[in-house]
């Protein structure tokens, strides 16, 4: 994230050489976001009141912390990104196709089948687990993405895709695996989710939409006045940096919120991340092998493999609180959405790495 120099191409010599365009704090970063986790889980177990006070500073139901942590997080990447190669990524069939069957027909399917296999006596846990599923990755992918190389472009794009279709798909596909299928499949009653359209826009606006603007403009008026070189060579490792803190402020902050919960309650924690750590190992090791079947370049089987895996935490812990309530154990399911992904992504950023070093040593 706080590489130096202008952003390379993909697929060029200068992203080849990833140790060494590394920053000291790139370099260590599962060490920074493991200490960040154990910061927030401290804090919210340890300072009384600081979980409560930090829910209390919302709007309509959005985390304003959270929500600042990922602005931050996020701006910074997509003022690397160079809007005007969009149209190669919008003409990338392959890729466009593979991610919308891959992120809204098979990674709810993939949840709701752990989730019964894994749950099939803890309702409350399992009813999560499946929320979580529906929420597809709108923002942190962006960090997994650009740290593996990804295709930023190709990350725009598919994240672009993926709040559209997050706003109209949502709700019916709520209804579909909490409600209708069970049914079908007896299995039991369904429950409904209560949660509006509006609410769905809003979240996609914030953690999307307004970074999406800012680094938009940025590059736009920074390009213009510099230059496209002189702003990736002198902008962009400035504000580089800033996606770092962004990340681990919103680590911390999400922990501290639920610290408190996650502690007091370790066997249902552990039973509930069995089944999300082998979804997110089938969703990116899955879609990783089907990148590479249909002849996608490293760089855009990264960002296709990341975009699968990762889910949008906020929009599902928003969600499991609104229709369930915050002490529920759907609520619960929510929280450790984001304790397992957080590690086990950044792991996944490794062997991503490790693949695209096998690759370029082959080739």
């Amino acid at each position: 994230m706080a590489r130096t120099g202008p952003a390379p191409a993909p697929g060029s010599t200068d992203r080849l050489s990833v140790a060494a365009e590394l920053s000291f704090l790139d370099r260590y970063l599962a060490v920074w976001i493991l200490a960040a986790m154990a910061a927030g889980i401290g804090l919210g177990r340890l300072v009384p009141g600081l979980n409560g006070a930090l829910a209390k500073v919302e709007i309509g139901g959005i985390s304003l912390p959270i929500a600042a942590g990922l602005l931050v997080m996020m701006y910074p990447v997509l003022a690397k990104v160079r809007y005007d190669r969009l149209d190669a990524v919008t003409g990338d069939r392959r890729l466009m196709t593979s991610s919308l069957v891959i992120n809204w027909i098979v990674g709810p399917a993939v949840m709701f089948a752990l989730a019964w296999v894994f749950l099939p006596d803890l309702p409350e846990y399992r009813t999560g687990l499946i929320i979580v599923g529906l929420a597809r990755c709108i923002a942190m992918v962006i960090i997994w993405n650009d740290l593996a190389c990804g295709d930023r472009e190709a990350a725009a794009v598919l994240v672009a895709l993926n709040s559209m279709f997050q706003v109209t798909a949502f709700g019916v596909l709520g209804w579909f695996y909490l409600d209708l299928l069970p049914g079908w499949l007896g299995l039991g009653e369904g429950q409904r989710l209560d949660i509006s359209m509006w609410k769905i826009a809003l979240n996609v606006v914030v953690f999307l939409g307004v970074p999406l603007l800012a680094g938009f403009l940025t590059r736009r008026l920074g390009e213009k006045k510099l230059g496209r070189a002189r702003y990736e060579a002198n902008v962009l490792p400035r504000i580089g940096p800033w996606a770092l803190y962004g990340l681990l402020f919103t680590i911390v902050v999400l922990f501290a919120l639920q610290g408190k919960t996650i502690t007091s309650q370790p066997l249902d924690v552990a039973r509930i991340a069995l089944p999300l750590l082998v979804y997110f190992a089938i969703m990116w090791f899955g879609t990783f092998a089907l990148g590479k079947a249909i002849g996608l370049a490293y760089e855009r089987t990264a960002t296709l493999a990341f975009t699968a895996a990762g889910n949008n935490f906020e929009l599902a812990i928003a969600v499991a609180i609104a229709t369930f309530g915050v002490t529920s154990g759907q609520a619960l399911s929510g929280v450790v959405g984001p304790l397992i992904e957080v590690p086990v992504l950044i792991a996944l950023v490794y062997v991503s790495l490790a693949w695209r070093k096998k690759d370029t040593a082959a080739a």
